[in-house]
């Protein structure tokens, strides 16, 4: 009886993996600190201070090795085995659960690290997680995730992985990305051979002592038994993976540490003989404290279906002083001692607001959606500054689209018509007279250019490519108006 019919009303399966919560609860002390945490063996590691980071980034030798790299930028959290971290060409890997059809700022971590390790001679390896995405994982959870469909867990598989084999792929000249989802080995391995294989060599008391499950024992909600044994499917996929693609380590955010552990304590049972590591880094956190990655609007996503590259790109332009650097440190490839002098610039009369934060949207926003999708970030930036005198092509338009809000006209009822009528066909201005009071006050702008006379009238001229206008009431309500 296969794994992956757990969900297709299959028996003993159906009952063993059932939603139904754990009515067990228990208290439980106040959450550990990575570092010190005995059973999980982690050594812990936290971002340099500035002081230690600067000798560390004119010491040149850090530059031979990926450990120091990612551990003087803040990105080591927690390290199970530093030595294996010295080898040579090492398979890296780090898991990716199709919860949504998109990865946000959150994920991002995991690709920049799989890049840095890439970089320093290494393989990434990209788990799209196929099978762990029906079960789900409770870490850093309150309560139980809903369960997708499998067409819309496919679905989502294929997006994130197109997402991270672009963005891997763009950002080196001969990628040896390796992308493989956990689908692929449970799909076909019953219940009783997992029980078997897997179960015989994983001890509860280990299981329990989990941060992701202690938290959830002692809530209301409890915990269900499909989202208990998450730990032990992805502990599994470590094992596989050492296995069939020689990998050795596996890194992930820091509310990973217990399934990470939960990996390398069963190749321990299974692989004695393997010299294996897991590497955990920080959580996105802003300085004081809260998520980073969420807007007004919602998830900072890394699809352009889900944000434009403009959206994405003003994130990182507004991140505030107190972050920045941390972030630049974190999220780019910035040289770190060029990081500290931007740092040292901060602090000096003569420095122009903003230059980091512009240097940060730059580098992630290039990283994620490539030069293509920075440089309309760019334009569209430009164009949308209040009371921006940017001449338009139909590069710096065209990047506005789904941007600003827009409407369709027929050509005949743009060319030739009055400004005034037009302002109030589309709903920029309420009436003529307002329109006209609007001009009089140097309020109206035609892509870009201030309407100095309420009898001006749309000329061919002005219709970029025969099809764009933009048009402007006062300097942030804006209207693309497409021609057809």
């Amino acid at each position: 009886m296969a794994l992956s019919n757990i969900y297709r009303g299959s028996g003993m399966l159906r009952a063993v993996f059932a939603r139904s919560a754990f009515s067990t609860h228990r208290t439980c002390s106040a959450q550990r600190r990575l570092t010190t945490q005995a059973n999980d063996r982690g050594h812990g590691a936290t971002s340099l201070p500035n002081s230690r980071l600067r000798a560390f980034a004119d010491d040149e030798r850090y530059e031979s090795s990926v450990y120091g790299e990612l551990h003087a930028r803040g990105l080591v959290e927690a390290c199970t085995n530093e030595s294996v971290l010295e080898g040579s060409s090492l398979r890296v890997y780090c898991g990716f659960d199709p919860t949504a059809d998109s990865l946000h700022i959150g994920n991002l971590l995991g690709i920049v690290v799989l890049s840095w390790f890439e970089k320093y001679g290494h393989t990434p390896v990209a788990l799209i997680g196929g099978a762990t995405g029906r079960v789900g994982d409770p870490s850093g959870k309150s309560s139980e995730r809903p369960i997708l469909d499998e067409t819309t867990i496919a679905v989502n598989a294929e997006a994130i992985s197109n997402t991270i084999q672009k963005i891997l792929t763009d950002n080196s000249t001969d990628t040896s990305l390796i992308v493989v989802n956990n689908v692929d080995w449970y799909a076909d391995m019953s219940f009783l051979d997992f029980l078997r294989d897997v179960g015989k060599y994983s001890r509860l008391g280990t299981m329990l002592a989990k941060d992701s499950v202690k938290s959830r024992l002692s809530s209301e909600s409890g915990i269900s038994f499909t989202e208990f044994a998450y730990q032990l499917l992805q502990g599994y996929d470590f094992v596989h993976l050492l296995r069939s693609q020689q990998v050795s380590v596996q890194v992930g955010g820091s509310d990973q540490w217990g399934n990470i552990t939960a990996g390398t304590d069963l190749i321990r049972r299974l692989e004695p003989s393997a010299d294996v590591s897991g590497l955990t880094f920080p959580l996105l956190l802003k300085s004081d404290g809260t998520k980073f990655g969420k807007s007004e609007q919602g998830a900072i996503w890394l699809s352009t279906s889900r944000l434009s590259p403009y959206k994405f790109y003003q994130y990182f332009l507004n991140v505030d002083d107190a972050d920045v650097i941390r972030l630049l440190k974190m999220l780019t490839f910035v040289p770190l001692a060029e990081v500290l002098e931007y740092e040292r610039h901060m602090s000096q009369p003569s420095y122009i607001v903003n230059t980091v934060q512009r240097r940060l949207a730059e580098e992630v926003t290039r990283f994620v959606h490539g030069v293509q999708g920075l440089e309309e970030a760019q334009a569209a930036t430009s164009v949308l500054k209040p009371g921006a005198d940017t001449d338009l092509d139909v590069t710096a338009l065209t990047a506005l689209e789904g941007i600003v809000p827009s409407a369709t006209l027929p050509m005949q009822q743009v060319l030739g018509i009055s400004l005034v009528q037009l302002a109030v066909d589309v709903g920029l201005q309420p009436s003529k007279g307002a329109t006209k009071r609007l001009i009089q006050g140097g309020g109206l702008r035609l892509n870009n250019i201030k309407v100095l006379s309420d009898e001006a009238t749309v000329s061919m001229a002005d219709i970029v490519d025969g099809r764009l206008l933009l048009l402007a009431a006062g300097k942030k309500n804006k209207l693309l108006i497409s021609v057809t």
